[in-house]
């Protein structure tokens, strides 16, 4: 196959680098210190202030806060591109300016269409994996639609929605290698099918775009669904199945979400789609290792108001960019985020005034354990990847490094 980005060969051009100054953001605990790093991975980890040997001149951040990279799960765009846009160019746009966000390592994520670009899609996923993109690192593809129930669909192409059936879906199981999360609805024909044939092949579940009852949401979590995508978004509850039966009144996806300790789940915290006391109540029900903060975001990121396409550009639905939100044209629903993980984590943080550490936590090392990656990301610790976000004391980024390597600079 040809590759289209590059290799990803950092780590051989790393010198060692060495942080002094800071605050560490720990995942429990803020930490006056210093960091090393030793080729490309964080070698020491020191609190205070005891001097550490490097071979190269110290970088000091007084004043400032040492992150873990962001890591974002469920993200369409930015910059004016939009993944399914499926080009080397849209994959690098995306990437880069997710990375002025803070966004170290990220899952492109499909929307709702048709076959043909699906696969298109999947391929440039598979290609740009580990490459060297100038921007945000492909952890792999959030495989995102099209098996949605249509009372759910969003603001994902209506004509595009359907069923899965085995298949179709065991083509694109194929890039099963490239594929590390897949969302279904259960309560669609062949749902349990399609659940296990991922599992089977090493890709994790969610449930999301559902108007599923309690009772099936705990039969997917029998089949293995251990996420539920964007908590109180496009999704049943109580009242939504009310109207499909008198009595009595069941639990849906929303309560499910909340009773299951088995299930993680996300916020968009955009100050837009959630109100603060919304996020309090997810934040009380599933605490912050098992609630992660996602951007959802579209190719809006960065632009300015008006009107943009979700999802490819054949096919796609029109939204406007309004009141740093997606909005449908006719102005009734919300259409996706347009905001960076530096503005969720802001937003959160000041909605339910949680601790530093915690907030940080829900957009670095929860996201990493729910996508399998926490062995090399999602926390300052010894033998991790590199991958840091440095914030001034309002949270927002001045710099960016990946493998120890500066990549993004506010002053620049």
């Amino acid at each position: 196959m040809r590759t289209i980005c590059g290799p990803f060969d950092r780590l051989r051009h790393m010198n060692d680098a060495l942080f002094v100054g800071g605050t560490m953001i720990l995942p429990d605990r803020l930490v006056a210190g210093s960091l090393r790093v030793q080729a490309g991975r964080i070698a020491e980890v020191v609190e205070g202030f005891t001097p550490i040997v490097a071979a190269t001149k110290p970088i000091d951040l007084s004043g400032l806060l040492i992150a873990p990279g962001f890591i974002d799960l469920h993200v369409h765009g930015g910059d004016g591109s939009d993944f399914m846009d499926a080009t080397a160019d849209a994959f690098r746009t995306v990437c880069r300016a997710h990375l002025r966000h803070g966004t170290t390592s990220l899952l492109p994520t499909s929307t709702v269409a048709g076959d043909e670009q699906i696969m298109s899609f999947l391929d440039f996923c598979r290609r740009c994996q580990e490459s060297n993109l100038d921007g945000a690192r492909v952890l792999g593809a959030h495989f995102y639609g099209p098996y949605f129930a249509p009372e759910a669909g969003g603001c994902h192409p209506g004509a595009e929605l359907r069923s899965p059936t085995s298949v179709e879906f065991s083509r694109y199981l194929e890039f099963s290698d490239a594929i590390r999360i897949a969302t279904v609805a259960p309560e669609l024909p062949e749902a349990e099918a399609f659940v296990r044939a991922c599992i089977a092949r090493g890709v994790r579940c969610n449930a999301g775009h559902t108007h599923a009852t309690f009772d099936r949401m705990a039969d997917a979590v029998m089949w293995g669904v251990r996420h539920v995508d964007h908590l109180f978004c496009a999704m049943s509850d109580r009242a939504k199945l009310r109207q499909s039966q008198t009595y009595p009144m069941r639990g849906g996806v929303m309560e499910a979400t909340l009773y299951f300790d088995e299930l993680t789940t996300e916020v968009i915290a955009d100050g837009k789609h959630l109100s603060p006391e919304l996020l309090r109540l997810a934040l009380k029900a599933k605490g912050p290792d098992r609630l992660a903060l996602v951007t959802d975001c579209s190719r809006a990121l960065d632009m300015p108001d008006g009107e943009y396409q979700f999802g490819p550009l054949v096919g796609g639905e029109r939204f406007l960019r309004h009141d740093g939100v997606g909005i449908m044209i006719d102005g009734k629903s919300l259409a996706s985020s347009v905001m960076g993980m530096d503005h969720m984590v802001r937003t959160f943080r000041h909605g339910t005034g949680t601790s530093l550490p915690e907030v940080i936590r829900m957009a670095t090392l929860t996201p990493a354990k729910i996508a399998g990656v926490d062995q090399e990301f999602g926390s300052l610790s010894v033998g991790k990847r590199a991958d840091l976000v440095i914030l001034d004391q309002s949270l927002h980024v001045m710099s960016v490094y990946q493998d120890g390597e500066c990549t993004y600079s506010a002053t620049r």
